[in-house]
Order: structure tokens, then C-alpha cells, then sequence
């Protein structure tokens, strides 16, 4: 086994190269996006700052996503790749108030890659889809030379039907700030595979559909503002993507948030923050304060947010700005990582 290293690359803000860390869901991604992409392809839906556009088409109202997935490894504990990729887009759109309906996929395969291997990934989407009642309804294929892919990558773009109007431009000052569930599962689940490390208990990952959650709060009348599920990045960036975009704060309790004990202990041996470790079925929702005992209630009868808890509170004090107090008392700043904790997560 090779040397198991954790790193957090800082790099210069004047870097003329891509860096790792321009991939792993902090400032130096909100950077990149800001300074290259956001102004390149400026327009209204873009603009938005959504987990994806909202489109006009026909006299109906879309969410339109794509996502690319690099994982590695291809199989962990908990998922694949492949139900990683679903996952990922239905979540998306269901961030977006949509119902998924359609998806596409596109896969960038290594030469030498064990048919089983694609035939497992493949049939994991397949399942995946059929589970978040979704279809695959077109694709892309292409094969690089041995050394260049890493096995797999794909990517996936999804269509969903928008049901009800959110972003975070309704956020509000007031506003109760709910976690779905226990964080940091995924993140840990890749790591001990990664790296070989085997812990005091079974760890696996959260990947799962989303939706069943957000249609329980919209069938139950509940007032939601915003929903942004905690993938790259963790609840920490969320948060500050919402808070930035709202141009609100936020103040959070850190003893209201949930870990469970395999995977705290791993990120107390590890030197992890599991605020800013990825989850691929845990989502943010803030809703109206009037509400938040209603959506608790809501949200614990469906087995993906069975674990759900208010965290926090919207506030109209420094615009942009987190803060998290501590289980002591004491507040601190949760701010973007410049780097990442955990590269190739999703």
C-alpha cells in the first residue's frame, strides 16, 4: 500500500495553471467559476446560482443539469460510480423544486477496463434510475488509451419538471436552516477504500435519490425558500453559496448537527472537518420559521431524512457571512477551504 498522505494545496490566486484544488467545491472553485466561466456565459439562468437553470419551454417550467463524475475508486462501500451519477443529477434537479424525468449519460472508458467492471457500473445505473424513476434516454461512448481515464469518468445531465418555485433569492432573514441527516458518510466511505483504512465499524456511503424527500415537504404545504444538497464541499459550503447568492448570514449550532460515531471518529483521527466532507444523500433545506416543526415532522417519515434536525437560523447581520457555535460556546467563522480535504469524491 502506498503512503497515505492528507493535503489541503493552497494555491497562489494569481496560479496560471489548474490546480486540484480547483476541483474540490471551495474558494478556488467558486473562483474559477467567477472568474472564467460565470463571465463567459453570462445570462439570466446561469446568473441564478441554481443547482441548475431553470428553463420556459412550451408553457412548462424545466430544471435542465449535467454533472461529471471521477471517483475514485469506481466501487466503494455503499455504491458505484454509476448509481453515483444518477444520484447526483436527480438530486440536482430536485434541488431545483423539479421532479426528475430524464436523464443522459456519457462515459469516457480507459482501454483495458474488465468488461465486468462496466457491466456492474452500468447495471447499478440502471437500478439507480429505476429507484429515483428516472430513464436513460440517450449517451455518449468514448474509449482513451490506457493510462489516460482512470477507468471510467461519466457524465450525466438530467430533465425535471419544476413544481414549485425556490432559490436563493427567496431566502429570507428568520428562515429555519434543516439538515437531512448525519454527515460525512460518502466522504469516509471513499476514503478507507482509497487508502485502505479499516475502522472500528462499518461505514458506507449515503448516495441516494433525494426527491422522495423534497415531494413529502412540497405535498405537506411547507414553505421552502431554498435546497441545496451537501456534495463537494460539505454543509460548510453550502451554506456559504446560499449566503453569498441570498446575500443573508447564518448562525449554526454545531451541537445540533449529526455524525455518526465511525465516521466522526475517523475524522477526529484524520484531522477532517466533516462540515466540509461530501455527502451524496443529505440536503439543506431552509424554510420558513413558521414551518420548521412541520417539515421535521415531514421530512423523519421518509427513510432518506428520517435523521432530520434544525441546525441554524437565517440572519440579516454581515451579508455572505457563516458562523458556527461551538458546542462550548464559542463562535468562529465557517468559511470556504481554500483547498480540499478529500480529492475525487464524486
Amino acid at each position: 500500500m502506498s503512503e497515505f498522505r492528507l493535503s489541503c494545496p493552497v494555491p497562489s490566486a494569481s496560479s496560471d495553471r489548474i490546480s486540484i484544488a480547483h476541483g474540490g467545491g471551495g474558494r478556488m472553485t467558486q473562483r474559477l467559476i467567477d472568474t472564467v466561466f460565470r463571465p463567459a456565459f453570462a445570462n439570466p439562468a446561469l446568473d441564478a446560482a441554481h443547482d441548475g437553470a431553470t428553463l420556459c419551454a412550451g408553457g412548462a417550467r424545466l430544471a435542465f443539469t449535467t454533472d461529471s463524475f471521477v471517483v475514485h475508486p469506481l466501487f466503494f462501500p455503499g455504491g458505484t460510480i454509476g448509481d453515483l451519477a444518477v444520484n447526483g443529477t436527480v438530486n440536482d434537479l430536485a434541488m431545483c423544486g423539479a421532479r426528475p424525468l430524464c436523464l443522459s449519460a456519457a462515459f469516457v472508458l480507459e482501454e483495458g477496463l474488465a468488461m465486468a467492471d462496466l457491466l456492474a457500473i452500468v447495471t447499478s445505473m440502471r437500478d439507480a434510475a429505476q429507484r429515483a424513476g428516472v430513464s436513460i434516454v440517450t449517451g455518449d461512448t468514448k474509449v482513451v488509451e490506457r493510462g489516460k481515464g482512470d477507468g471510467a469518468f461519466i457524465t450525466t445531465s438530467g430533465i425535471g419538471l419544476i413544481e414549485h418555485a425556490i432559490g436563493p433569492n427567496r431566502v429570507r432573514p428568520g428562515d429555519a436552516v434543516i439538515v437531512s441527516g448525519d454527515l460525512g458518510a460518502h466522504g469516509v466511505a471513499i476514503l478507507s477504500v482509497r487508502e485502505g483504512l479499516e475502522f472500528e465499524g462499518a461505514v458506507a456511503s449515503d448516495t441516494a435519490p433525494l426527491w422522495p424527500a423534497v415531494e413529502a415537504l412540497f405535498a405537506a404545504g411547507i414553505d421552502v425558500h431554498c435546497l441545496r444538497d451537501l456534495t463537494r464541499g460539505g454543509l460548510a459550503s453550502a451554506l456559504n453559496e446560499i449566503a453569498a447568492t441570498a446575500r443573508v448570514s447564518m448562525a449554526i449550532e454545531e451541537s445540533a448537527i449529526s455524525t455518526v460515531p465511525v465516521v466522526r471518529a475517523a475524522c477526529e483521527l484524520l484531522g477532517l472537518d466533516p462540515l466540509y466532507v461530501a455527502n451524496e444523500g443529505r440536503f439543506v433545506a431552509i424554510v420558513a420559521q413558521g414551518d420548521s416543526d412541520r417539515a421535521l415532522d415531514v421530512l423523519r417519515r421518509v427513510d432518506v431524512s428520517q435523521r432530520a434536525v434544525v441546525v441554524g437560523t437565517v440572519d440579516e447581520a454581515e451579508a455572505g457571512l457563516v458562523t458556527l457555535r461551538s458546542r462550548i460556546g464559542g463562535a468562529r467563522a465557517l468559511d470556504l477551504l481554500s483547498g480540499e480535504q478529500l480529492p475525487r469524491i464524486c
